[in-house]
């Protein structure tokens, strides 16, 4: 879990920018959004290759 420090002369605005930003990084949303439905392993092996092969073709 992403933690950040709020100093005192801080706004809650920047601070959750801050937080946010942490979030992002880390890819929190991301996970949550993947693991939100269940996939079976079928539909997850297409997906892994339809990735590899976007990345190839960016290449």
């Amino acid at each position: 879990m992403p933690e950040i420090r709020i100093n005192k002369d801080e706004s809650i605005d920047s601070a959750l920018k801050r937080f946010n930003k942490v979030v992002q990084q880390e890819g929190i949303l991301s996970e949550v959004r993947k693991r939100e439905f269940y996939e079976s392993p079928s539909v997850k092996k297409k997906k892994k290759r339809a990735e590899a092969a976007k990345k190839r073709k960016k290449r």
